[in-house]
């Protein structure tokens, strides 16, 4: 991936981190929501047909797919050879911008489809090492559905869901018995979330979750993860957890996002509390953990010539603090800047793409059957 390219995805999607980061956070500003909200009501038709995840077109990623974005790997890094047995399933993050509709076409071509594959390239690659990714096409909610408490926006996400857990099922079927991982981001997390109460939680494939990585989106700790069917992980080779962060800079501001969120019941129907927001650390695999900036195996940034991305070990250190994830030091020079609060919601995966590879890893070289 050439960081033109890069530089292009992180610059278009400081918006879409903006409004598509929360569904159940409302941003404001009348401003905002005329031009962010979809035109007209949800109808289903506009979305075109059901993907068939029996075929390779429903995909981003699958295995025997020429030119799979998730194979992508940074400039100069020796990745050595690729022996995970794990099947890894990943859900990419908002990408639609426009306000045509309520959902993104199956294949929506031009920028969308750019981003999405970036995202896949810059994400999921993170995991290549561990094993086989699957990564599906799925008609997401635009992020417009995201600013407003509405039955269209309602719709709009249930219809992404139903997407995302037919394609789950058809992985399962395809995964055999091999150890899984899990992956998503903002509104991949979402749908993620949703998919370990429904289709984990108490479930004999959880024995076979090595770790599911729920990024950029909230969860409680008293409220939201005993829904889940697996804990938070506690230690860095412990297997069947979750790992979820949110980065921003020090000193953050989460209110624009929080003050709303409190207000919320959690999946077993009680209020969800800014105190109780889950963090692990993603360079010490630690809930709660802290971690210096030689210990994180590598930021995603772009070389100074512009022609490719390089992964650059021991520039970012990071610590839990009131369940948000705040960066120390030797951060890059990015090419936008955080989104307001200090929120580094774009760079969630950036920051420690590295880490992220070693972590699965370490999981999976832990993980009996």
């Amino acid at each position: 991936m050439c960081a033109r390219r890069f530089l292009m995805i992180i610059f278009v999607l400081t918006l879409a981190a903006v409004a598509g980061s929360f569904a159940i956070f409302q941003w404001g500003g009348n401003v905002l929501l005329k031009e962010a909200t979809p035109k007209g009501h949800f109808e289903a038709a506009q979305t075109g047909g059901t993907p068939d995840y029996t075929q390779s077109a429903s995909w981003l990623s699958r295995p025997g797919m020429p030119n799979d974005p998730s194979l992508w790997i940074p400039s100069g890094f020796a990745a050595g050879a690729m022996h995970g047995d794990a099947a890894i399933f990943y859900i990419h993050p908002t990408t639609y911008l426009e306000t045509d509709r309520w959902n993104a076409p199956l294949e929506p071509g031009g920028d969308t489809q750019f981003r999405t594959d970036l995202f896949v390239e810059s994400q999921a690659s993170a995991f290549n090492g561990a094993g086989q990714i699957w990564a599906p096409r799925y008609r997401q909610a635009a992020y417009g559905a995201f600013l407003l408490k509405s039955d269209d926006a309602q719709k709009a996400l249930e219809l992404a869901y139903r997407d995302v857990s037919a394609a789950f099922d058809q992985f399962v079927k395809e995964a055999g018995e091999r150890p899984i991982i899990l992956a998503g981001h903002s509104q991949g997390a979402l749908h993620l979330e949703r998919l370990l109460r429904d289709k984990i939680a108490g479930k004999p494939i959880a024995k076979r979750v090595v770790a599911a990585y729920v990024v950029g989106w909230p969860i409680d700790r008293t409220s939201d993860l005993p829904v889940l069917g697996l804990p938070a992980c506690t230690a860095p080779e412990q297997v069947g957890c979750i790992l979820s962060w949110m980065s921003f800079g020090d000193p953050p501001n989460a209110s624009m996002m929080l003050d709303d969120w409190k207000r919320t019941k959690g999946l077993n129907g009680l209020r969800r509390k800014p105190e109780d927001l889950l963090c692990v650390n993603p360079i010490s695999g630690i809930e709660e953990g802290a971690a210096p900036a030689k210990d994180n195996a590598g930021t995603l940034i772009p070389s100074a010539d512009l022609r490719s991305a390089i992964l650059a070990p021991g520039r970012v250190a990071a610590r839990c603090r009131k369940g948000l994830l705040i960066l120390d030091g030797g951060i890059p020079a990015f090419p936008t800047p955080p989104i307001l609060g200090n929120n580094f919601h774009v760079y969630d995966y950036a920051l420690f793409w590295g880490a992220i590879r070693r972590d699965s890893e370490r999981r999976l070289a832990a993980w009996r059957p």
